[in-house]
């Protein structure tokens, strides 16, 4: 199928056949009352013009999409990720001299620096304060001798990184490799190191200060350092900081020898993190792995070790100060150290409870200063940023108060049409038929959208996920009926700093009432995960300048009654310092965020 895009005009009068008009004709046959639309809400429908509309229909209906992806992405107003050709970072990469790429962003490095002697490449802030970086290192640096790599500063203060590392440094022998700030302050970190350091020799991998304070991304280590010789790799201040974060080593360190890993304050202090440990060290010989103050000061937390160390041959294991979280986490060690010869050693010193140990080798492992308890001590809201979560008698004219930064960090998107909403896959079983029209680059953030979305409701939650306005209509108003209507925070005026709270104004006469709030997803379209919970109150405020008293925005609360659901770990109880159903708890709607309500 070929077909041209982009002809389809129209001017003065909007064109009934435009996705926005269809939208419109669907409000005014859905919604039962008179007030004004929402421009808000009107404006993220999809910009596709009435010709554009029909030949992306109907490439939807024919599957074929993928085919046409960028235009798609284009036109449609998607978030895509698309990696530039190489050929010229390829031609720069088999020459004798050292790069330095300090200015470059989002490029395909692959195959670059193969075969490579000596010398060093350099990339400093690299992708510096980019929205969505998206980087390939395919094959980078392969077979190179005594040639090292430094990344430092990259991808600082990014908001959705990508970044692909596929049989970096495989074959290598000597150099080093050093990720000095990578990814600092980034706000979903997605990282993928496949097959990287495999059957290096003596290559040494060094990440000081990685992924520190990001927020919710995930990291993955598929065979990295597989059958590697003497690979000392250095994970220091690793996702410090950091608000849920996932990494998994799978396969990392198999059939390895004399290698020598140290995880140094790895997931300090973070919130909630998760990390899996799948066949890490299977068989190798003469490993040392050292976990020193791993995941110290976090927020519950779990960590897997499945078949860690398994049938290795006098390799040592040092667990210093590991899992000391202030709230219980989890740890599960299966399999772990089992089969092992040799002078093989496994040392758990000042280690916190929790722990779950199956079918765990009996010899060479010492358990020194296992505590029963968890320390309070810890700051309980060092993860919650002020102002996030509040007590409804808050929300009184001419308290002060500081505003949480409500800024939509999300890139912007508009919703999809259901005419082609309806032919795509939307669900983890179909991940591979997603993968296929969006990009593998997409892969991690499709998976997190949908995992989410097929979360089992919460007691008492209604929810669905909706990448239409049409669809968004029709959920708010099963839950609510059809006269409904629906509110946002008028701007980001007032975010990180204090202000004063000036007239307030509750729905439903201040009265418990029903309500439908919808809180954007990371997805290539605009999508939306609206959910209605029983016992709310919702507020409208105004929001003043501290000094001037001046109005500055026009804030919309909610607040949440019923609390006896939510987990004790909830963010709202670490800052407020309380527990399930002990209390309320209201917070800001966001922008782009919104919430439905009933019109009396």
């Amino acid at each position: 199928v070929v077909l041209v895009f982009g002809t389809g005009r129209s001017e003065g009068k909007e064109n009934p056949f435009t996705a926005k008009a269809s939208l419109i004709r669907y409000w005014n046959n859905h919604i039962s009352n008179n007030l004004p639309k929402p421009p808000f809400l009107i404006s993220k429908a999809s910009p596709l013009n009435a010709i554009d509309l029909a030949k992306l229909t109907q490439l939807a209906n024919h599957n074929s999409l993928s085919s046409h992806i960028e235009s798609f992405c284009s036109l449609a107003n998607l978030f895509c990720l698309f990696q530039e050709d190489s050929s010229k970072l390829d031609a720069v990469g088999k020459g004798k001299g050292d790069a330095n790429f300090a200015v470059y962003s989002s490029k395909n490095f692959k195959g670059y620096g193969s075969l490579r002697r000596g010398g060093i490449d350099s990339f400093k802030n690299y992708s510096d304060g980019l929205n969505t970086p998206n980087e390939s290192f395919k094959k980078y640096s392969r077979g190179s001798n005594a040639h090292s790599e430094d990344f430092t500063s990259y991808a600082k203060d990014a908001n959705v990184a990508i970044d692909n590392f596929t049989n970096y440094g495989s074959s290598t022998t000597g150099g080093s490799g050093g990720f000095n700030n990578y990814q600092e302050r980034v706000n979903v970190p997605n990282l993928r190191f496949t097959s990287y350091d495999s059957d290096g020799n003596k290559h040494k991998l060094s990440f000081s200060s990685y992924s520190s304070e990001t927020n919710s991304g995930s990291e993955a280590f598929t065979n990295y350092g597989k059958k590697g010789k003497a690979v000392p790799a250095e994970f220091t201040s690793y996702s410090s900081n950091a608000n849920t974060i996932g990494s998994s080593f799978a396969g990392y360190g198999v059939l390895g020898n004399s290698a020598n890993d140290s995880f140094k304050a790895y997931g300090d202090s973070g919130n909630n993190p998760r990390n899996n440990f799948k066949i890490y060290g299977l068989a190798s010989k003469l490993g040392i792995d050292s976990f020193t103050s791993y995941r110290d000061s976090a927020n519950v937390g779990a960590d897997s070790f499945q078949s860690y160390a398994r049938d290795a041959n006098s390799g040592k294991v040092n667990f210093v100060n590991y899992g000391k979280t202030f709230n219980v986490g989890k740890s599960t060690f299966k399999e772990y150290g089992k089969g092992s010869t040799g002078s093989t050693t496994i040392g758990f010193k000042m280690y916190d409870l929790a722990r779950s140990f199956l079918d765990y080798a009996k010899k060479g492992v010492t358990f020194a200063g296992y505590t029963n308890s968890s320390s309070k001590e810890t700051s309980v809201n060092r993860w919650v940023e002020p102002g996030k979560f509040f007590r409804e008698s808050v929300l009184k004219q001419g308290n002060v108060m500081v505003m949480p930064d409500i800024r939509d960090k999300m890139p912007r998107r508009s919703f999809l049409p259901r005419g082609i909403l309806s032919k795509l896959p939307f669900s983890t079983s179909h991940l591979s038929e997603l993968r296929n029209i969006f990009g593998a680059s997409m892969e991690g953030m499709l998976e997190n959208a949908l995992t989410e979305c097929e979360r089992p409701a919460s007691r008492g939650e209604t929810k669905r996920c909706v990448g239409s306005v049409e669809d968004m209509i029709d959920f708010a108003t099963s839950v609510l009926g059809h006269s409904v209507t629906v509110r946002t925070t008028e701007n980001v005026k007032g975010s990180k700093q204090e202000i004063m709270i000036g007239e307030v104004k509750g729905f439903n006469g201040g009265e418990v009432t029903k309500s439908v709030s919808c809180h954007q997803s990371l997805y290539p379209y605009l999508l939306y995960y609206c959910h209605s919970v029983p016992k709310v109150r919702v507020y409208e405020a105004e929001i003043l300048d501290v000094t001037s008293k001046s109005k500055i925005n026009h804030g919309v609360a909610i607040c949440h009654l019923d609390t006896s659901a939510w987990s004790p770990t909830h963010g709202a109880f670490l800052a407020l310092g309380s527990g399930p159903g002990q209390i309320e708890v209201c917070h800001w709607i966001f922008e782009n965020d919104m919430t439905w309500t009933i019109v009396a």
